[in-house]
């Protein structure tokens, strides 16, 4: 094990490659990736939110706490009626690891079931860690797995969820989450998007892990994909604080707001911003609060599609980042998505 997420909550299914990796600044990465570089072949240097960056993001972790709770109680009594007591969360790494453990804490608690819980990864265009996937068929039935993740963007994990199936045919491939405004998860606890408040960091609310990495001069043919520890960071550790802050309200949630998904799907909206914007490459949007805030965090914005200027409740953190980061935001009609980060085609500059 390494990270600080605690042993019993999740066993991880990655490499340790800290100090095998020089992490790249934002622009240096970018550039590599437009052209052509695959983002799991590098790391990136992590942002330091600043101090009101930082109180943005726990007055969005006080706000958005209930409704958190909530969802993963919506998703998880969905994993129960589906699977029983026999279950074996699968998340997606990183995002969905911390998710995996508060789904993991409430069927525990509500339904008594000892419940197995591993990460692993997953990569756009790449695909799932075969190697992680067999070791869990070596403990599990197939029926037992659940595969989770936070949220839902344009819905690409979920497809290459699906693809990475093929080789495992007697796995689901559905996705459990807690907001799926793309309407494409198999479970979820709304399709409402709103805001997951450990979306608005990075490592520090994730184990002081990085996001996953692949590449053969590293990771071999028989190794699980691999992650950095940020351990230097472990005074500014808010991973625990984050799961304790949501576990917290499991016995005082309010009744889920089970949204409908507006505008067919999410990936015809991003079609349709895609067309409005002139965009040719959808990689570069980025729909859902949860993704328009990684573009602020770790990639280079062009500018930022919200909903309304004046929705403090929902995207304040969004206001204050791109205040920050001196990204222009744009009022659009958006249906299934409050806010919606596009990123900027270096070959336009």
């Amino acid at each position: 094990m390494f990270g600080t997420y605690k042993p019993q909550d999740v066993t991880i299914l990655l490499k340790d490659i800290s100090g095998l990796v020089e992490p790249l600044g934002t622009k240096e990465r970018e550039t590599l990736i437009q052209a052509g570089r695959h983002y799991s072949e590098m790391l990136p240097i992590e942002y330091e939110p600043s101090e009101k960056y930082l109180q943005t993001y726990f007055d969005a972790l006080n706000r958005y706490s209930k409704i958190t709770a909530a969802a993963v109680a919506s998703v998880a009594e969905k994993i129960f009626d589906d699977k029983g007591k026999k279950i074996a969360l699968v998340s997606l790494a990183r995002a969905g690891t911390s998710i995996g453990i508060l789904i993991k804490h409430y069927l525990e608690q509500k339904f008594s079931c000892a419940v197995a819980h591993y990460t692993i990864s997953i990569i756009r265009g790449v695909g799932i860690d075969k190697n992680a996937v067999n070791f869990i068929l070596s403990r599990h039935k197939p029926k037992e797995i659940q595969f989770v993740d936070g949220w839902t963007g344009k819905g690409a994990i979920q497809r290459e969820l699906t693809r990475a199936m093929k080789d495992f045919p007697n796995v689901n491939a559905g996705l459990a989450v807690l907001s799926d405004p793309a309407g494409v998860a198999e479970k979820c606890g709304t399709h409402e998007d709103f805001l997951i408040a450990s979306s608005c960091l990075n490592s520090t609310v994730s184990g002081l892990l990085s996001r996953t990495f692949l590449r053969s001069d590293i990771i071999s043919e028989n190794d699980f994909h691999g992650a950095a520890f940020y351990s230097e960071l472990a005074d500014k550790d808010l991973t625990y604080q984050f799961i304790d802050a949501i576990e917290k309200n499991f016995d005082d949630f309010p009744q889920i707001k089970n949204a409908a998904v507006e505008f067919n799907s999410g990936l015809a909206e991003v079609e349709k911003i895609a067309e409005h914007f002139k965009i040719t490459d959808i990689n570069l949007i980025k729909p859902g609060i949860g993704e328009a805030t990684r573009v602020l965090l770790r990639r280079l914005p062009q500018k930022i599609l919200i909903h309304s200027l004046h929705d403090e409740k929902h995207l304040g953190h969004i206001y204050q980042l791109a205040e920050e980061k001196g990204t222009p935001l744009e009022v659009y009609p958006l249906k299934n998505y409050k806010a919606c980060g596009l990123i900027r085609r270096l070959a336009d500059n």
